[in-house]
């Protein structure tokens, strides 16, 4: 599996690949047309579930005309140069629900450009005004005299010609793909098993690696003994890296059955011993304490004071981890010349740089072969590159000069669970106070949690004090007052933690919105009407407060449950990555106690839906996901060991717990926002409210 690499040049005359430059039209680094008509995009962004493969495509065929059989989708490089992030560049990565975002005007021009050149390519072939020539799936016709063309019988003469600077884009009333139904471009391979991930990838003489890492975050080998892992069959080498001892074998169970034989004795001078209770100990006793000021507006402890109605909650959340179903994994090939990386990628910038500082290499000496991941959630972008990395050392550790070496690096269940990186444990403490009429005077919130950035290439980010992607939702609170204080602790603590679908999100909004129904409540006030009116200057919230609200019935009652069951409802409104989402939960609640999510009805306004049923699918998931964490998720530590090992003890979501899912989509101008993340802050506080 090697995809396909493009030379392309945006000045003078479009640059086909070298290879096959006699039957393509590639005249930039994202699109290129064979004589066969196929459409090829080429996609910067990762696909691992979340339907770039899909959004991509989409906004070229657009823009182009084509037919939806005619598009084809093909990994990009690693080269930033080229593939950047155009909300983080110059940085190749997939992440923060950019995707389509980022890539939204992009890909409409890449599309238009090649479009301009087949028009003007059957102008000059015809000798009529490029003004009378239309495109229509894939068509490219001149309706007064009757001549058409296939794209496939104009690349050549297209090739010739200069690429445009500037391109005339659709008006949104005249889109064809974008807010309508088209087929997922990945599922045909993912339904016949053709797809390609990491796990697939077997090449001649490769070897499978698998690492015992330290029992606790912080220990380092102090010596280790390889007699009885190097006497099981198929046991190849033994080599000992920065992270722990990797056993290799001709396949992954000999070097499982390898490690497991293996002795280590492990140096836990400097490792980390807390257990939960006692980090929960810590975290408590900060919430007494003022931390960074990450907002303040007027004066929220004079009008706290002075309120009628004052009210606190305190609220924990725990460490989750990732649990992606693909678990980490990473192909190398190493030689004299440089190295080949096949990975489901995430962040190539980030990758190739520590890779090639790891094997003493230039970054473009790193070949990044970008596959499909079996799930993310933020877990495959570590600023780490902490399993990529391992792949490096190893093979580094095995190379002799003049022979290639090919090493599979797989991570089982439970090496994630135990040695990966977890959404940070966090506590807020909100108070806030009331008038006599329920209307919120004061909001005071404190958070303590740990910095995602801190320790890491990124802690430039933070200002102040504040890691803003632990503040996020809480410093943009939409809820009108006049007083409000926001304030952080990062306490520092050896527990690897990273960014986790909707990162600080996924405990603001719960913190936040379960706090707002404690409000209403003491309000004596509906909590969708008491949100409206904080909300009169926030429309796009207001927009999918009122779908939501129809959409789910709210102003009606419930259907009643079985004798002995009570039924209730709840709602939640987040906005996270530029988006707006709002929940209606119904749960029934059994008379021992135990309750069914019966239904989720999510109103979203992601801007502009490209694909609207990949934005319900990624509402649909997102909303599983959150509701899984909300369930089942939590990581523990016991003298600083995880405690969960697979899913036997940590559990996520079964098809028997999935509510029934209405999405419903705002309808809007607005430009592309994320869907891939601000689904899943919204579920866990609306069911905890119904």
């Amino acid at each position: 599996y090697l995809p396909v690499g493009l030379a392309a040049s945006s000045r003078g005359k479009a640059a086909a690949s070298p290879a096959t430059s006699s039957l393509l039209l590639a005249p930039n680094a994202f699109v290129r047309i064979g004589t066969d008509d196929s459409v090829t995009v080429i996609a910067k962004h990762l696909e691992m579930g979340q339907g770039t493969y899909t959004g991509l495509p989409t906004l070229v065929a657009e823009e182009l005309d084509a037919a939806w059989s005619q598009m084809r989708v093909e990994a990009a490089p690693a080269d930033a140069k080229r593939y950047n992030n155009l909300f983080f560049g110059p940085m190749q990565a997939t992440g923060g629900s950019t995707s389509i975002a980022n890539s939204f005007m992009q890909m409409r021009q890449a599309g238009a450009a090649v479009r301009a050149m087949l028009v003007s390519a059957a102008a000059q072939r015809w000798q009529v005004a490029p003004e009378s020539i239309s495109i229509h799936q894939g068509v490219v016709s001149h309706l007064a005299s009757g001549r058409k063309a296939r794209f496939g019988e104009l690349v050549e003469a297209a090739a010739q010609l200069s690429v445009p600077q500037e391109v005339k884009l659709k008006e949104p009333k005249d889109f064809v793909y974008i807010g309508k139904h088209v087929a997922r471009m990945d599922s045909k391979a993912k339904i016949n098993g053709s797809a390609i991930y990491t796990q697939d990838i077997h090449l001649p003489g490769m070897l499978t690696a698998v690492v015992v890492h330290p029992p606790r975050f912080g220990a380092k080998v102090k010596s280790f003994d390889a007699a009885r892992a190097k006497a099981v069959k198929g046991v190849v080498d033994v080599v000992e890296i920065p992270t722990g001892v990797a056993v290799l074998g001709k396949d992954f169970w000999s070097a499982k059955k390898g490690r497991d034989a293996l002795v280590v004795v492990w140096d836990e001078s400097a490792a980390f011993r807390l257990s939960s209770a006692e980090i929960t100990s810590q975290y408590r006793a900060l919430l007494d304490v003022p931390g960074a000021t990450a907002r303040k507006v007027g004066a929220a402890d004079t009008a706290l004071a002075a309120a009628h109605t004052q009210l606190s909650a305190d609220f924990s959340l725990p460490y989750l981890a990732h649990a992606t179903m693909e678990p980490m994994n990473c192909a190398i090939r190493l030689d004299t010349e440089g190295c080949e990386v096949w990975n489901g990628e995430q962040s190539q910038s980030t990758d190739q740089s520590k890779i090639a500082a790891a094997l003493g290499l230039k970054p473009e000496q790193v070949k990044i072969n970008m596959l499909y991941a079996g799930g993310s959630f933020g877990r495959r972008s570590s600023t780490q590159s902490d399993y990529p990395l391992e792949a490096a050392q190893i093979a580094k550790a095995i190379f002799k000069p003049g022979k290639p070496v090919l090493v599979k690096l797989v991570w089982t269940r439970e090496d994630d669970m135990r040695a990966g990186f977890y959404r940070p444990q966090f506590m807020h403490r909100i108070t806030a106070g009331l008038d006599a009429e329920g209307n919120l005077v004061a909001w005071k919130q404190r958070i303590v949690g740990q910095s995602i950035l801190v320790g890491t290439a990124l802690e430039g980010f933070v200002k102040d004090g504040i890691d803003m992607s632990s503040v996020e939702g809480a410093v943009n609170l939409p809820y009108a007052t006049t007083n409000l204080s926001v304030d952080l602790h990062s306490p520092k603590l050896g527990v690897p933690v990273l960014w986790w679908r909707s990162v600080g999100s996924t405990h603001s909004a719960f913190a936040i919105e379960s706090f707002m129904d404690e409000l209403a409540h003491a309000a004596k006030q509906d909590p969708l009407a008491f949100r409206r009116k904080l909300l009169t200057e926030h429309p796009r919230h207001l927009g999918v407060i009122d779908l939501a609200m129809r959409a789910s019935g709210w102003d009606k009652p419930l259907a009643p449950g079985k004798p002995g069951e009570k039924r209730g409802r709840g709602f939640a409104l987040h906005e996270s990555f530029n988006s707006f989402v709002a929940n209606v939960a119904e749960v029934t609640v059994k008379p021992d106690g135990s309750f069914k999510v019966d239904r989720v009805v999510c109103a979203v306004d992601c801007g502009i839906a490209v694909n609207p049923d990949v934005v319900r699918a990624q509402m649909e998931g997102g909303i599983g996901f959150g509701l899984s964490a909300a369930l089942h998720g939590e990581i523990t530590l016991n003298e600083g060991q995880v405690e969960q090992s697979n899913f036997t003890d940590y559990p996520v979501l079964r098809i028997n717990e999935m509510p029934h899912i209405e999405v419903h989509i705002v309808p809007s101008a607005e430009p592309p926002s994320g869907v891939g993340e601000p689904g899943t802050p919204v579920v866990a506080p609306a069911v905890a409210h119904a």
